[in-house]
């Protein structure tokens, strides 16, 4: 494995992604938990970058960390959180399942990441490049995947107009 600027900077990016993601999911206040997640979708962007998908790594910063991340933050000032009470800890199912799942997400990423170094696919496919980039996930959302677009275009617009329509309701 050699070690230039790119491959750097991928590890720096992906550490930095797991930690803030772990950082995240342990703090206790909900706004220090954003803006952990704020961080982690710039590492997460950084890394698109450095994997020349130029067009999801800025989708990464204009929908989630622009309107996504305003809308959590919105949220969290709109409950109005205040102390938090004890929850007690009891054992059932669905933890013993969480844990089973997890140990085997972890077996399987370890498991990824050994077989990674095994230069198994030294050579990239020749349209590898140009698959990141706008003009060409323009053009094949526009032609090959053109009616999955349009339905999730009519979904999104039912789901918001219903949101407006419950929270008119709401407020009157």
């Amino acid at each position: 494995m050699k070690f230039n600027l790119e491959t750097i900077l991928f590890i720096i990016f992906g550490v930095a992604a797991v930690f803030t993601a772990i950082m995240m999911i342990t703090r206790r206040s909900p706004i220090t938990s954003a803006i952990y997640l704020i961080i982690n979708f710039c590492m997460v962007s950084g890394i698109y970058l450095l994997l020349k998908a130029q067009f999801i790594a800025i989708i990464q910063i204009l929908v989630y960390m622009g309107a996504i991340m305003v809308l959590f933050l919105f949220v969290i000032m709109l409950l109005n959180l205040k102390e938090e009470r004890k929850i007690s800890e009891n054992f059932s199912y669905t933890k013993i399942s969480a844990v089973l799942f997890s140990v085997a997400l972890l077996g399987l990423l370890s498991m990824t990441f050994y077989f990674s170094f095994e230069n198994k696919y030294n050579e990239l496919n020749l349209n590898a490049e140009n698959l990141g980039k706008a003009e060409f996930l323009g053009k094949e959302l526009f032609t090959t995947y053109s009616f999955p677009v349009i339905i999730t275009g009519i979904l999104l617009t039912a789901a918001i107009v219903g949101a407006v329509v419950l929270a008119k309701k709401k407020f009157e």
